[in-house]
């Protein structure tokens, strides 16, 4: 379950994220669905207060340079989610991970989200190539995030499934159960009934081709 407590926007007067309240409630939705919870961590206090109260630290995309707060994160045992900078190679991206496993801390999960490109009907270009680059130079599991880089809900099921078919270990999904309500990138949010939809797809996909 994922949830962005802290949330690193462009534009200064978007939605910032409830901060240490939102970290409360991911907490109390993990006691009560038992799901491990993942949320982005923006700062090296952040990580030292709550690295260890969360199953897995997102690091998104903005942060992929901070390498001090990398060099923190190699400290802890929690596993890592490493999203890929839009304007990063792959090399780059490898090297950004480098920072988190040389003092011990292996449990790292490397996240495409889309680079950014000339065309403008899209929040990010979704670089499928990612994946066969990954699992070919690296032993690092990789997983796509369809939403952040489609910005449309009518495009994540396809991306979606793409995704898998290219080899890719997960998927990172935004789903909200009233989209319309949502305070933050409600376009590319799906429902619970899409959502089940390429879970559904997807896990028939796995038997047929297994």
């Amino acid at each position: 379950l994922r949830g962005g407590a802290f949330k690193p926007r462009t534009n200064p007067n978007d939605f910032q994220g409830l901060g240490d309240e939102g970290i409360q409630y991911l907490i109390e939705a993990k006691e009560i669905t038992g799901l491990p919870i993942i949320t982005e961590l923006m700062t090296i206090e952040q990580v030292r207060k709550y690295g260890d109260k969360i199953d897995i630290i997102q690091i998104g995309s903005r942060n992929m340079y901070n390498y001090e707060l990398l060099k923190e994160l190699s400290k802890q045992s929690t596993p890592v989610l490493l999203k890929r900078g839009f304007t990063a190679t792959y090399k780059e991206w490898i090297n950004a991970s480098k920072y988190i496993t040389q003092s011990g801390n292996c449990e790292v999960i490397l996240c495409e989200r889309g680079v950014r490109s000339f065309e403008p009907e899209t929040r990010n270009m979704l670089d499928m190539q990612a994946v066969p680059y990954i699992k070919n130079h690296t032993n690092l599991k990789i997983i796509i995030d369809p939403s952040h880089a489609a910005g449309n809900t009518y495009m994540i099921k396809p991306m979606s499934l793409a995704s898998i078919a290219a080899g890719a270990d997960g998927l990172m999904i935004e789903v909200h159960d009233k989209k319309e309500e949502a305070l933050c990138d409600k376009n590319q949010a799906l429902s619970i009934e899409e959502l089940e939809d390429i879970i559904k797809i997807e896990q028939e996909g796995r038997i047929l081709f297994r």
